[in-house]
């Protein structure tokens, strides 16, 4: 059995070398590690932008934060960006003008910052967020987000691609033949992509945060990268093997990308939580992995037991579903 296994494994990684999958990983991750490098970590945006409205001109005191406008409409149009705060001074006593960002907390932060700029109280822009200086803070969230949608993609369409190709080759319909075991069938596919996916996970985040931050965070990160590999790639099993052709698989990709992993990314983004999106499972992955990141302790018993819960049902799954497909092909 074991000679087999290894037989697959062959296989398998021969199959993702002809199918040049490692070179386009190598590719995700020079363009992933470029833009954190050279652009995004570089990104240096002005701490929420005030803007004043003073008709009588009570204050007299410039302010390199401060931005006066002429009027109530222009107020209400500069703080359209859901970032910016508004100061209205009209009445003589300070109204504080915003559009929620759907965030509270940040919202709060928004409204103490005014208040401080409006008072005097602030010397200039904090440069250190907790343990991390804005740099690392703006590495660590993008690393983390770019290493979730990378593995919520690659295990979904990379292990559904390699088994559309073996049904093109027959590999199916031989193995529907031959006394090949349903399970170490689907095992040899599950390690290869975790493998290449903790490699990944690995190489992006010491590359992005450094060897000393890479290293802290590696095993909290390793955790959750295996986790998402295998829940990803065992659902691109199940769909590739049920799917007759790669036109319906690829309009289902089309579907995840779009109505699945999005909402999470602008959840993420605007720091949104509570409501319907704690009803949406991959949001739980996304914010197990920005923890990881951080090295935010998840206590949410919950989510571990959820997660091996989840692999297994969904291994099962794949495993009657190999079983179908093959007693047909054969």
């Amino acid at each position: 059995m074991n000679r087999g296994f290894t037989q697959l494994l062959k296989k398998d990684f021969r199959l993702m070398l002809s199918g040049r999958f490692f070179l386009l990983v190598l590719g995700s991750l020079v363009l992933y590690s470029c833009y954190i490098h050279f652009v995004y970590a570089k990104v240096d945006q002005a701490i929420y932008p005030v803007y004043l409205l003073d008709p009588q001109g009570r204050r007299t005191a410039a302010s390199d934060y401060i931005t006066v406008v002429d009027g109530r409409k222009a107020l209400e149009a500069a703080c359209g960006d859901r970032y910016s705060v508004g100061i209205d001074l009209s009445s003589g006593t300070p109204e504080f003008y915003l559009l929620s960002s759907g965030a509270g907390t940040a919202d709060h932060y928004r409204t103490i910052w005014a208040q401080a700029v409006l008072e005097g109280n602030t010397e200039g822009q904090a440069e250190v967020i907790g343990s991390n200086s804005r740099e690392m803070k703006n590495r660590r969230e993008i690393t983390a987000e770019f290493l979730f949608f990378e593995l919520s993609a690659v295990g979904f369409l990379g292990l559904a691609s390699l088994l559309f190709k073996e049904k093109q080759m027959g590999v199916i319909r031989v193995h529907g033949i031959l006394p090949v075991n349903r399970t170490m069938f689907i095992l040899s596919k599950l390690s290869v992509f975790l493998v290449s996916d903790l490699a990944f996970a690995a190489l992006l985040t010491v590359i992005n945060l450094g060897l000393g931050p890479g290293a802290a965070v590696l095993p909290a990160v390793l955790l959750q990268a295996g986790i998402l590999s295998l829940i990803m790639a065992l659902i691109g099993f199940f769909c590739a093997v049920r799917l007759p052709d790669f036109k319906q698989f690829s309009l289902l990709y089309l579907v995840l990308a779009v109505f699945i992993t999005t909402p999470v990314f602008l959840a993420g983004q605007t720091g949104v939580s509570g409501g319907w999106i704690d009803f949406h499972p991959m949001y739980h992955l996304f914010t197990a992995m920005k923890d990881a990141y951080f090295l935010a302790p998840n206590t949410k018993l919950p989510y571990y037991a959820a997660c091996p819960g989840t692999i297994l049902l969904l291994f099962l799954l794949a495993h009657r579903t190999l079983t179908r497909e093959m007693a047909r092909e054969g």
